[in-house]
């Protein structure tokens, strides 16, 4: 069905007393819709299409702005439709755009505040920095010191709000960084001054960069002793990052955030920039979100933390997310109250949705008269299924695979896991992912696991009792960790431990057999003439030739010259060689020594 206001154009008087037609236009409709809007014959807009090189049938789309000139031909007055057809599946780029445009637009805009996200190399006080702000103790909790999630909350400052999204620091959550800086309006880019700039904070600025995203700099740790903040400047400097103080429209700030030195100067430059920025959203409108983390509680179920871009979200509303779907029976700030909406910019957490959604998925509420379920599932059959499949970083059947199952208590780790592993060189043998999954390690897991031949892996997740002594009996591996690179560093262990042996052989010398001395099971006393190369003494093996054929292989016991045991004879020499092997020897036989070194394994 056609929505009706997009159906008959919207008419103004003008001053000369004629009407103009205004109409609104999505980012792309098709042929039959566009004409719907423009009210006019779906054969007269496809010759009109023609007319400018455009050969479209009735069933295909065009975007805006081929369609916007053709309006504009016709005498219509454009501007785009910012709202989300019904069926449309909604992504974090068209969402990011949607919030683009609304700025040009003629809505209704409100101010909202600033979504920042602190960027930075690892160790270098990102989340020391966030804990002072928001007067918590989270770096402490965390395991080895490593921000692991995305965490989003809010402060007050000057009576203004300020939404903070915290992103892992580590090299292992590349995906996660460049997530947040794309959700952020602001990036606080957070630089050590005993440290300076180091490989992660390069790859930020490149993201930083890439999206023009206005930035502040923090130099961190100035009470060190060795603290160097010129160095620092310097080295942005040389990166493209020019201050203020250097002549540049960067504002920086010189701070301590164990001592809360310099703090508050952060959050005042945040507001000053979110000033000039302006930034707006349409509060009028539907809300949509983006999830910035999910996972399942075992009492509250599937928990959403979702930060709102534009509109707002309310309690009750029916909500589509990704593959999944609910309403909104609940939600909480980052403080745990309990909320019953939330406008643009604010971090919420959402209770109510059927299953745990996915990092970057989607809330946009379901506004058509169809229920939110039908819609989900026609989304999810979008998505190529319900249910996620075995996939393998390297689809070759010929190469060993090692199945795992991976188990995380949020969505966001699993990503990351995937993102380290698919930069692991797989070319000898591969990881092949089971099955992942939001929440502890339960039965079905195990029974998988044992049908699959998979090792389970739990990333700050529990093992049931029940799966654990399951994981007994059918003699299951089940590993949980609470820092990713230690999971990690395991399932590149086990990887290691696949790879066939390749071992290293090095000819070293050659000897014709004179004479045989002794005879024994399995052993044999000989005697001759090295003929090239060399004999030593030491993990030698021998290659048995006879008139050019290959006939047995054998060791060397004892080496002997002039009946005195001696490490090594040279070319030319006579000597007594011990030889252990099944092979029964002749005069005239050619003795190949040759080493064979264990070669260390690389992926």
């Amino acid at each position: 069905m056609s929505d009706e206001k997009n159906v008959t154009p919207i008419t103004s008087d003008t001053t000369d007393g004629e009407q103009s037609k205004n109409v609104k236009i999505p980012s792309t409709v098709t042929v039959k819709k566009f004409a719907e809007i423009l009210d006019i014959p779906v054969t007269d807009l496809i010759a009109e299409l023609m007319k400018n090189g455009i050969m479209a049938t009735i069933n295909e789309e065009v975007d805006f702005d081929t369609a916007a000139i053709i309006a504009e031909d016709l005498e219509y007055a454009v501007t785009e439709d910012l709202e989300v057809a019904d069926d449309e599946m909604i992504t974090l780029e068209k969402v990011l755009d949607i919030c683009a445009k609304e700025k040009d637009s003629d809505d209704k805009l409100t101010e909202r505040p600033p979504i920042v996200t602190i960027l930075g190399h690892v160790d270098h006080g990102k989340t020391t920095l966030l804990d002072t702000i928001r007067k918590e103790s989270v770096a402490e909790s965390e395991s080895g010191g490593i921000t692991q999630h995305i965490s989003a909350y809010q402060t007050k400052k000057r009576g203004k709000l300020i939404t903070f999204i915290d992103t892992p620091g580590h090299e292992a959550f590349a995906a996660m960084r460049e997530r947040g800086v794309s959700i952020a309006d602001i990036a606080v880019l957070v630089v050590a001054a005993d440290d300076g700039v180091r490989p992660q904070t390069k790859e930020v600025i490149n993201y930083l960069k890439d999206k023009k995203i206005p930035t502040i700099v923090a130099v961190n740790k100035i009470d060190k002793p060795n603290a160097n903040p010129m160095r620092v400047k310097q080295e942005l400097a040389d990166l493209d990052i020019m201050i203020e103080e250097w002549g540049g429209k960067v504002m920086c700030n010189e701070i301590s955030a164990k001592n809360n030195i310099g703090v508050t100067d952060i959050l005042e430059s945040i507001i000053l920039l979110a000033e000039v920025e302006d930034f707006k959203a349409n509060a009028g409108r539907d809300g949509l979100a983006i999830v910035l983390e999910s996972h399942k509680d075992p009492q509250k179920g599937p928990v959403a933390t979702v930060v709102v871009k534009t509109g707002t979200l309310k309690v009750g509303q029916d909500v589509n997310v990704g593959k999944t779907y609910g309403r909104i029976r609940h939600m909480e700030n980052h403080r745990g109250d309990s909320l019953e909406k939330a406008s643009p910019s604010a971090p919420v957490t959402i209770f109510g949705l059927t299953d745990t959604a996915q990092t970057n998925d989607i809330v946009q509420v379901a506004n058509a008269k169809r229920s939110a379920r039908l819609k989900s599932q026609e989304m999810a059959t979008r998505l190529a299924g319900d249910k996620k499949q075995a996939k393998s970083i390297n689809d070759n059947d010929d190469i060993p695979k090692l199945n795992i199952i991976i188990k995380s208590d949020v969505q966001g780790s699993i990503e990351a896991i995937e993102q380290i592993l698919g930069t692991i060189p797989q070319e000898k043998v591969s990881v092949s992912f089971i099955n992942t999954g939001v929440g502890n390690v339960t039965e079905s897991d195990v029974r998988l696991a044992s049908s699959a031949d998979a090792i389970i892996y739990g990333f700050n997740v529990a093992v049931s009792p029940v799966a654990g002594r399951m994981a007994d009996d059918d003699d299951v591996t089940v590993s949980t960790y609470e820092v990713i690179y230690e999971l990690v560093d395991d399932i590149k262990n086990r990887l290691l431990k696949m790879l066939p042996d390749e071992i290293e052989r090095t000819d070293i010398g050659e000897l014709e057999l004179l004479g045989i001395f002794f005879t024994e099971k399995n052993k044999m006393i000989v005697g001759g003439r090295v003929t090239s190369g060399k004999v030593v003494s030491k993990d030698v093996k021998i290659d048995v030739y006879r008139k050019d054929a290959h006939i047995g292989t054998g060791t060397l016991e004892n080496l002997q010259h002039n009946k005195v045991d001696i490490d090594e004879v040279k070319k030319g020499k006579e000597c007594g060689v011990t030889f252990a092997g099944e092979t029964k020897l002749k005069v005239g036989d050619t003795f190949k020594f040759y080493t064979e070194i264990l070669q260390d394994k690389e992926l």
